[in-house]
């Protein structure tokens, strides 16, 4: 193989090849920090508004993480898009979640932004990136190009805020305009929660999860001042976006040969990390300014 040395991107990319239509990047990173290690299924909220109230992960991706048998699900980059009103805190929940900080001083998001989140989900290496696309309607459509290619949509609402959640839907009508709904995986959060009095919450989750369900969404209520329940849904967003992968990666007919191809590389390689992007992955890194390919 010949790679092609590449600047970096967020990430310490630098080398690039082609292989059918995936662009492998080989990088050297530090290993996955302590706090970013998944073991088993972290739970849902609330049962009753979830998309999967298995305790366990399914017994095929066990069984294909035990044998290391992901194929290139573990050199992916899962695209995650946040939407929501403006202020309802989609900036304040990432940032929580991504640097442990949270900013009182509001500054609204003018089209994207995103952060890359690195995971190990049963020992194999998973990465997500969390788009932070901006709530106010004369950014809309520069927001729209990049919803395409997610693989899970973060629909936020503000707890303290009825008009939020019923704008929910349309968030979640334009985000599936891009996008195939049989493999896109839903969450509706509401934010908020620390602001929220007991008699309001309760009023509104009863609303928030009949959405969901509607929605076929997975309900959270979280707070990113306090950071309550933040750690836990990110955790559940990347499990479930794993499961679904590796799913996806078994049933794939000629995943194998990449597949093999990738892990001997790595084996020769054994301090070399890999991520694999699709061509479109290509597009949303390279317009946002990075200039990658």
């Amino acid at each position: 193989m010949q790679f092609t040395a590449l600047p970096s991107v967020g990430v310490s990319c630098r080398f690039l090849q082609k292989l059918g239509n995936c662009t492998i990047i080989m990088s050297v990173l530090p290993p996955v920090r302590k706090d970013r290690i998944i073991g088993q299924l972290p739970k849902c909220f609330n049962r009753g508004a979830a998309l999967n109230t298995d305790d366990e992960f399914h017994s095929k991706v066990k069984t294909a993480c035990q044998q290391q048998r992901t194929g290139t699900v573990g050199f992916k980059i899962s695209k995650v898009i946040v939407v929501g009103d403006l202020a309802v805190g989609k900036t304040c929940l990432i940032n929580r979640f991504c640097k442990d900080v949270f900013d009182k001083n509001y500054k609204a998001t003018i089209g994207v932004d995103f952060e890359m989140e690195r995971f190990e989900v049963l020992g194999v290496p998973f990465s997500l990136q969390l788009w932070d696309t901006a709530g106010q309607e004369r950014f809309k459509c520069i927001a729209s190009t990049y919803y395409r290619g997610a693989q899970a949509v973060i629909i936020v609402f503000d707890l303290t805020d009825v008009a939020s959640l019923e704008h929910t839907r349309q968030w979640l009508e334009d985000a599936m305009k891009e996008n195939d709904p049989t493999s896109v995986l839903l969450f509706l959060v509401g934010t908020k929660k620390d602001l929220s009095s007991p008699a309001q919450y309760t009023l509104i989750e009863q609303d928030a999860i009949k959405l969901a369900d509607q929605m076929k969404a997975e309900y959270w209520a979280l707070s990113a001042l306090s950071g309550e329940n933040v750690r836990e849904f990110f955790f559940r967003v990347a499990s479930l976006t794993f499961e679904a992968n590796v799913l996806a990666e078994l049933e794939k007919s000629g995943s194998r040969r990449i597949g093999e191809v990738v892990r001997k590389y790595i084996k020769d390689h054994p301090k070399m990390k890999v991520f694999v992007l699709t061509d479109l992955e290509k597009l949303s890194i390279t317009s946002v300014g990075c200039g990658l390919l």
